[in-house]
């Protein structure tokens, strides 16, 4: 008596199906980076953050009030962040898909470019994916419930990856934009790897900047190859990790958790085998 593995050859790649185990790995990237996202933005509302003021004043609020309500939006973030690091719902990961969204519209709202919305795409798009990895709920409990997700199947990954592909691409031309179209200020980056600022304006990597990421952008989105993104990801990390060497809070870099996670997540579904075999457990007389 025993368990032996069969496998399913029968079903084609539309409907081939991987459970839990299997997908543990995305899983984990997605929840992650979706939690970090979360996190770092909620520690800003703690400490207080003026960039912030803007937005409350999109909607009528004065600054004294702005101030104050700063800790409580924090507060929630920071709260869904853990919840979703420790046990994830589907009802707070479309909540934060929602708020993600939300907040990155108030940038171009309140004045900043479209390229602000482009680059906070990982805020909402890598929320967004773990929601449809999770799974509809099939009632009103289970989107408030800890129900285990179901098997991913290949329709799902799909589209898994189609919103990472958009999610990343988006990202990366938008951080470009901030170069090429905004010129923002790069010079305390700059002294943090050791380029004096007088000289970064005819730095011959200075121009190329911007450039070099928008072309990274249209590349995911119209050929993502494993090794792109595992590049993208590499340089999201390399390039935000510039903020806190160059004096920033660490939360700046944490709060970017999407931009990592969503080329990470992406090169893990372009490495796997949808045409593989199916192995289901079962009984064996």
């Amino acid at each position: 008596m025993g368990h032996l593995a069969t496998v399913d050859t029968d079903r084609s790649p539309e409907t081939l199906s991987r459970g839990p185990l299997d997908t543990a790995v995305l899983h984990w990237i997605l929840r992650a980076a979706v939690a970090a996202c979360f996190i770092g933005h909620g520690a800003f509302g703690i400490i207080t953050k003026s960039a912030w003021l803007p937005y409350f004043a999109i909607f009528g609020i004065p600054e004294a009030w702005a101030w104050r309500l700063m800790p409580v939006v924090g507060t929630v973030d920071i709260t869904v962040g853990v919840l979703t690091l420790f046990q994830p719902r589907r009802a707070v990961i479309l909540y934060m898909t929602f708020w993600g969204f939300q907040t990155a519209c108030l940038r171009p709202l309140a004045g900043q470019g479209i390229w602000e919305l482009l680059e906070r795409a990982g805020n909402y798009g890598v929320s967004l994916a773990f929601l449809v990895l999770l799974g509809r709920g099939r009632s009103l409990a289970d989107w408030f419930s800890a129900r285990p997700m179901p098997a991913l199947t290949a329709a799902r990954a799909t589209a898994i990856a189609w919103i990472l592909r958009a999610t990343t691409a988006l990202l990366l031309i938008g951080h470009a934009g901030f170069d090429f179209a905004m010129h923002k200020d790069w010079s305390a980056y700059a002294i943090a790897i050791g380029i004096d600022p007088p000289t970064l304006a005819s730095h011959p990597l200075r121009p190329w900047a911007g450039w070099l990421e928008l072309a990274l952008g249209l590349l995911v989105f119209v050929r993502p190859t494993r090794g792109l993104l595992v590049f993208v990801c590499a340089w999201k990390l390399a390039t935000e990790a510039l903020r806190p060497l160059a004096g920033e809070p660490v939360w700046e870099f944490i709060e970017r958790g999407g931009s990592y996670g969503a080329p990470l997540a992406l090169a893990w579904l372009q490495g796997w085998r949808w045409d593989a075999p199916v192995v289901r457990w079962g009984s064996a007389a």
